[in-house]
């Protein structure tokens, strides 16, 4: 079962979410989901929040794509001082891509 999985990082910035993905990717970026170091995204959606944060929603083949997801950025938002949020988990209903 595909999972929503959406995050709210208040007082994030823009630098903080690009130095994440540079870690993340080694530096190759994110322009598809194969690009990711784990497998089963689907997709994923990032900006900037009007209170001044940022917001993240990814869709995940599955809970246990996401966790191992989950298991590699971790350190990573530590390193950069991201703040670990939990993040709001529903099942997909639907999955338009």
């Amino acid at each position: 079962m595909a999972i929503i999985a959406a995050f709210d990082f208040p007082e994030v910035t823009q630098e903080q979410y690009e130095e994440a993905v540079d870690r993340l990717t080694g530096g190759a970026g994110l322009n598809a989901p194969s690009d990711w170091p784990v497998r089963g995204l689907v997709l994923h959606a990032a900006g900037p929040t009007p209170d001044g944060g940022w917001h993240v929603t990814d869709v995940w083949e599955s809970r246990e794509a996401f966790e191992h997801f989950a298991a590699v950025l971790m350190p990573i938002l530590q390193e950069v001082g991201i703040p670990t949020v939990p993040p709001l988990i529903c099942e997909a209903y639907n999955v338009v891509t």
